[in-house]
């Protein structure tokens, strides 16, 4: 039998280098930007090495959103221990790089099952904590939650910020301060006077 193809090292200089590149295409022109030619040219290395430290593109795609994911998950706990999380949870959700990266992942999963299978079991762990962690807040903010169900205001805060990044890379505009100024408004005034428990404002 042949020998198992050598893989070259998951630490190895090269190989981030890779991965930066192929995340720049990936923000700059779409998915369908990132083959081995041009993620070897962007990163000024030969197309061969794209192959030697990766067995597909797939797993170069997937490496880089584990990457993000994983990265996203860390800071979104560390945003929930703030004392205006509802501030910080916001301001990740509508940072247009990351809404960016997640939208490429969501349009390439139409057309990779493996991707599609990481994007919907990283959403469901970013749904899950998000959704709790509102349910808490809300609850100490004296917010009706069963009114308003912390499941349902994680989805709103997702789907505003998607909607504006779609709608502005079609060159749209309109009502997007008016939505934006909308929840930052109804955050200010659930924040404004309250703090995490056992914290103060600042």
């Amino acid at each position: 039998m042949p020998s198992p193809r050598r893989i070259g090292a998951p630490d190895a200089k090269n190989r981030q280098v890779l991965i930066e590149a192929a995340q720049q295409l990936l923000l700059e022109e779409g998915w369908a930007a990132v083959t081995s030619r041009k993620v070897a040219e962007r990163a000024g290395l030969k197309p061969q090495l794209v192959h030697y430290y990766f067995r597909s593109m797939d797993e170069l795609l997937l490496d880089i959103f584990r990457r993000n994911a994983d990265e996203g998950l860390e800071l979104q706990a560390e945003m929930m221990k703030t004392d205006k999380p509802l501030h910080a949870l916001w301001e990740f959700s509508t940072d247009p790089t990351a809404v960016r990266l997640t939208m490429e992942f969501v349009g390439l999963s139409n057309h990779r099952p493996a991707i599609r299978a990481a994007v919907a079991e990283y959403a469901e762990k970013f749904r899950t904590i998000q959704a709790n962690a509102l349910e808490e807040l809300l609850g100490e903010y004296g917010f009706d939650t069963e009114r308003f169900p912390a499941a349902a205001m994680a989805v709103l805060i997702t789907s505003i910020s998607r909607v504006v990044v779609i709608e502005r890379a079609l060159g749209m505009s309109g009502g997007h301060a008016e939505a934006l100024a909308l929840v930052e408004r109804e955050i200010d005034r659930l924040e404004g006077g309250h703090a995490k428990a056992g914290q103060e404002i600042s």
